[in-house]
């Protein structure tokens, strides 16, 4: 399925823009730019697994909008804690990728990325922005185990 190869491919981009590109300019525009390439991973991992599922007739048509098509597959898999934990941080990386920001030592060592989400300000670095990225390359693993 091609969804699942723009998923890897996503994440080659965003390993691209994580381990090189962001280590020698250091800018906010790159680490958003890691963000939303983690959250089209994601998406094309969703519809990978919605569309196996469609194919065993577990519902009749895919959602259209990708917070719907997250909530579809969340829904049908409440007891797996690896996919309620991965829709978590894709909600969380799709606020983070359309929220204001403002920028921390841009062109330095610890540039930060801050935003609100919840009431709470939460600051972006890139020792975080691995984690974001591991635990992207981790569920896109995981579907691709799950389903083949």
């Amino acid at each position: 399925m091609s969804t699942l190869n723009d998923a890897k491919g996503e994440i080659q981009r965003a390993d691209h823009l994580l381990f090189v590109t962001l280590k020698y300019t250091r800018t906010i525009d790159v680490m958003k730019s890691v963000i939303a390439r983690l959250a089209n991973a994601y998406d094309n991992a969703i519809i990978h697994a919605l569309e196996v599922l469609k194919k065993k007739k577990k519902f009749k048509q895919i959602p259209l909008t990708p917070v719907s098509r997250a909530e579809l597959l969340r829904d049908l898999y409440k007891k797996d804690i690896i996919i309620l934990d991965a829709m978590n941080t894709y909600f969380f990386l799709r606020k983070v990728a359309k929220a204001e920001y403002t920028k921390k030592e841009e062109f330095r060592k610890n540039v930060t990325l801050t935003v609100m989400h919840n009431e709470e300000v939460i600051e972006v670095n890139i020792k975080v922005l691995e984690e974001y990225y591991n635990k992207t390359k981790e569920f896109i693993d995981y579907i691709n185990e799950k389903f083949k």
